[in-house]
């Protein structure tokens, strides 16, 4: 059974940071495909970026490329979204999904439980 559990969100003011982790024994390994998306109220789940197994290589959606960073740590079982420059329209419920093997679009079959990211302007 594959678990992950996202935290880091919070309240800021635009203009300012949050570094989202997740964290499952599942992102131990690097053959595995790892995503973060967001849902915010009356839109739909928004797939934001996306790190591939090895060589590691992201993805970003338009909307956060260029403020979005997705890394991953394995030693620490750990994917992470660096979010800087941040907008109140990047206010959403924020999830980290896998999936074991290859990236394929934004196609994900574990999920983790979500964290609040709310942003102020």
């Amino acid at each position: 059974q594959v678990q992950l559990v996202e935290s880091g969100g919070g309240s800021v003011q635009a203009g300012g940071s949050l570094r989202l982790s997740c964290v499952g024994s599942a992102l131990t390994s690097t053959n595995n495909c790892v995503g973060w998306f967001r849902s915010a109220i009356g839109k739909e789940r928004e797939g934001v970026a996306r790190i591939r197994p090895l060589p590691g290589t992201a993805w970003y959606s338009d909307s956060v490329k260029g403020r979005f960073t997705i890394s991953r740590d394995n030693a620490k079982n750990s994917v992470y979204l660096q979010m800087d420059n941040l907008r109140p329209e990047d206010t959403a419920i924020y999830y980290c999904a896998l999936r074991r093997g290859l990236c394929r679009g934004l196609e994900f079959d574990y999920w983790g439980q979500g964290t609040q990211v709310t942003v102020s302007s």
